[in-house]
């Protein structure tokens, strides 16, 4: 099992360097920024301590980021250049099964060999760093119950999806992608409006908002805007961190907003009406249903590439592997597809900042006193220990939300 040198291997590979190159790059520039002195904005949330404090996070996880970043590389090269992917099919081929379960096993080895690799990191980073800094909330027997569940999750749903994929296009061939885009939107659909009841309460309590200031203040803000008030939750989030977050999910009777119960406990009536008005925002401005549609269309045109390439013998053949597959055509489209992948995903986090600041414009615009946001978004960060100085060039390959030292410039100049 030989690996062969071609377009593809040149394409792949020279993406996976580029695209390692851009990482450490921009880690390497955002830790020279956290020389940077504290922004004035935040002397009344920040002291020096803790400002030195969130800079030291942010150098830890830096430094642990580029450390894991080196050593996957490392492992995805050696076993990639080493034939294991032509090894691996090989041993899934000797039990003769059907393709479709050829293909899921395929997949499974894979996938456990990834979860054992990583795992060492993911126990580090919740153990030691978070520990470290205050942050971990998580017993042993919370992790392990974590990783239990969503395994079982992967097994039943990823495996259900993915079987009905790779069957698609066993019996269709290349025109499969069509029905293979509509299954998985359907399926994605069908996740997202079931998450909140069935799903995301297997690893957290979600307790509706109890009466008192906080319900009320929330009720007359959520009817001042006209929003369909179907469900504000506590979410026990104190369970695993003692960071603070909030987000909305799901969608028709199943959407919820949900506030950590760490939020809640650290900041105002107010401050907390601000941020569920940011969350508002979003589904005021149509955000959620955008970002859904474009979800469809990138899923319906990953589809369809990957049937120009389906059973390539060139592409197999770049990772040592003899007779094409189903199953090793879209594993290896994976790869070959990261290109466009990584320019779309810059294309989606410029639009999400975009989203995030127009909801950010709503909050402002429709609570009481816009300096809520401004003292929320403070409080956050420090509580959170952000980056208050993070380098552009770091912000534009992987903020999702512009930093929000200009978050709060730009909610106090709205007028």
């Amino acid at each position: 099992m030989t690996v062969t040198i071609n377009v593809y291997f040149i394409i792949i590979l020279g993406t996976m360097l580029f695209g390692f190159f851009l990482d450490f790059i921009s880690n390497r520039l955002n830790l020279n920024t956290l020389a940077s002195p504290m922004p004035s904005e935040f002397k009344d949330v920040y002291s020096e301590e803790k400002y030195a404090e969130s800079q030291a996070y942010t150098r830890e996880n830096t430094w642990f980021s580029l450390l894991a970043g080196i050593f996957d590389l490392a492992v995805v090269l050696s076993f990639w250049f080493l034939g294991g992917f032509g090894w691996v099919d090989e041993i899934v081929r000797a039990y003769g099964f059907f393709p479709i379960f050829t293909g899921l096993l395929f997949f499974a080895l894979l996938g456990i060999a990834n979860y054992i690799i990583s795992l060492p990191f993911s126990i580090y980073h919740t153990f030691v760093i978070e520990e470290k800094f205050g942050f971990n909330k998580t017993t042993p027997k919370t992790f392990i119950l974590d990783q239990i569940k969503a395994m079982i999750l992967s097994i039943i749903l990823g495996g259900l999806l993915l079987g009905v994929i790779l069957w698609l296009f066993e019996i269709i061939g290349n025109d499969a992608w069509i029905y293979a885009a509509v299954i998985t939107i359907s399926f994605i659909l069908f996740i997202q409006l079931i998450a909140p009841v069935w799903i995301m309460p297997l690893f957290n309590k979600f307790t509706p908002i109890e009466d008192g200031e906080l319900k009320e203040s929330i009720e007359s803000f959520a009817k001042k805007v006209k929003f369909p008030l179907n469900g504000i939750f506590t979410m026990d989030g104190s369970k695993r961190s003692s960071k603070s977050n909030a987000f909305f999910t799901g969608f028709g009777k199943n959407k919820r907003i949900a506030l950590f119960d760490t939020l809640i406990e650290k900041h105002s009536v107010g401050e907390l009406v601000a941020i569920l008005a940011h969350e508002i925002g979003h589904y005021k401005k149509k955000h959620i249903l955008i970002g859904t549609l474009i979800s469809m269309l990138e899923t319906a045109i990953t589809f369809f590439l990957f049937s120009l390439v389906l059973n390539n013998v060139e592409l197999a053949s770049a990772f040592a592997v003899n007779e094409p597959s189903v199953y090793t055509s879209l594993i290896f489209f994976a790869m070959l597809f990261s290109p466009l992948s990584m320019i779309l995903s810059l294309f989606g986090k410029i639009l999400s900042r975009r989203n995030e600041y127009q909801a950010d414009r709503f909050a402002a615009d429709n609570v009481d006193d816009k300096d809520a946001m401004v003292n929320a978004l403070k409080n956050l960060s420090a509580d959170n220990l952000s980056n208050l100085t993070p380098h552009p060039f770091y912000v534009f390959l992987n903020y999702s939300h512009p930093p929000v030292f200009q978050r709060i410039r730009a909610i106090r100049n709205y007028e």
